[in-house]
């Protein structure tokens, strides 16, 4: 299996993960671990503070990394996050204090991998740095060797080393993730749109050649039955009888052409319904239920462009700020010659919308074919959009 095909972020998890198992190595002989700190005159208590700190650690971890990649965070949430974060930290500092030993600059290197996907990067590297230099009081606390202040500078400057290493790689994660995300993202639009202009070629094609058929071959069609109406009165005989029979030829074949223009102009709608699939097609994070009539069909090339592009902004709003995981498209074309777009998700929705510029010009685009759109959101009950576009009349 290539390495494209793994997923970035859990690799980078679980790394961290392995990192905090091969910590917890020590206890493995926990009589030893007992013996050491009786050694260096510690209590019986210090052990039990190690494990306690140890395994919350890792409670902690995997609970803070179950969704780094997640988008749109709430501020409740994010404060949650923090908050866990500063538990790590101490929790990381503890281990080293009630251990008596550097382990905690090891553990100080997996919280660093969590920095760049929860705080922005200057918050993030003043995170590290100090952070870094928490372990100064741990080194200073050690009594055999004993350290000094200045020393215990100098050890903690020596374990920088791993936890820059742990923060840049964290970071280069995160940036190719986002790449690659902003990558999949323009393919989809690039892949529907191509399939829109493919639309639009093919109906350029049909109204040209439905032009062509109407005005060259109908029109000498015409003109040769009435020749030949001329003819027949002209002759006598058998010659007539031939006239009369091409004549009647002759109008065959013009009703024939006027069926198939009829037949070609009856076809002169854009179809959406592959566009749209390719739009809604690898959203990361999202499951997209689209649900299309049997044939989405618009005559305008605008009106087309504006539903694709209404699609295209529901989409890219769920997936960044509704911490949704499901998102509902419904299609549907009625009587009275509109198109309406039903859009739902299960996101943690917002009690008051504050609309952006994807809306405004959502509502800017409906607003210029007579369309709408009607916004109903809450507070823990997802969002909901509902976009009419009629598909006649003159903007």
């Amino acid at each position: 299996m290539a390495w494209s095909q793994f997923n970035h972020i859990q690799l980078l998890r679980y790394a961290g993960l392995f990192q905090y198992a091969s910590v917890g190595t020590p206890f493995l002989r926990y009589s030893t671990v007992v013996e050491d700190l009786a050694a260096k005159q510690l209590p019986a208590s210090y052990v039990h503070g190690w494990l306690g700190c140890y395994l919350l650690f890792g409670i902690v971890y995997w609970y803070l990394t179950r969704d780094l990649d997640a988008r749109g965070r709430s501020p409740l949430r994010r404060g949650v996050q923090i908050a866990l974060l500063v538990v790590l930290n101490l929790m990381a500092v503890a281990i080293g204090w009630f251990s008596q030993s550097g382990i905690s600059a090891l553990l100080l290197a997996v919280v660093a991998v969590v920095l760049p996907w929860l705080l922005p990067l200057r918050v993030g590297i003043a995170w590290m740095v100090l952070q870094n230099f928490s372990l100064v009081p741990v080194f200073a606390s050690i009594r055999e060797p004993a350290f000094s202040l200045s020393d215990a500078f100098l050890q903690s400057s020596l374990y920088s080393g791993f936890i820059v290493l742990a923060f840049v790689t964290a970071l280069v994660t995160k940036q190719q993730v986002e790449a690659r995300e902003e990558q999949r993202r323009l393919n989809s639009e690039l892949r529907a749109t191509r399939a829109l202009l493919a639309e639009s070629s093919r109906l350029g094609e049909r109204m040209r050649i439905s032009r062509e058929l109407h005005d060259l071959v109908g029109h000498h069609l015409t003109a040769l039955s009435l020749n030949l109406e001329v003819a027949s009165h002209l002759v006598q005989g058998q010659a007539q009888t031939h006239i009369l029979q091409a004549q009647s030829v002759a109008k065959l074949l013009l009703g024939d052409v006027r069926e198939v223009v009829s037949q070609l102009r009856e076809g002169d709608t854009i179809d959406l319904t592959q566009a749209l699939r390719d739009l809604v097609e690898g959203v990361p994070g999202l499951a997209i239920h689209l649900q299309l009539p049997p044939q989405l069909g618009v005559d305008d090339p605008r009106r087309a462009q504006v539903l694709l592009r209404c699609a295209q902004e529901i989409i890219t709003n769920t997936a960044r700020h509704a911490q949704a995981r499901n998102l509902w498209l419904a299609f549907d074309c009625d009587a009275r010659r509109q198109v309406t777009i039903h859009a739902r998700d299960d996101g943690r929705g917002a009690s008051e919308l504050v609309q952006g510029n994807g809306l405004a010009g959502m509502r800017e685009r409906l607003a210029q074919f007579g369309g709408r759109v009607d916004i109903d959101a809450g507070a823990g009950r997802g969002f909901a959009l509902d976009i009419v576009l009629p598909l006649e009349g003159v903007p």
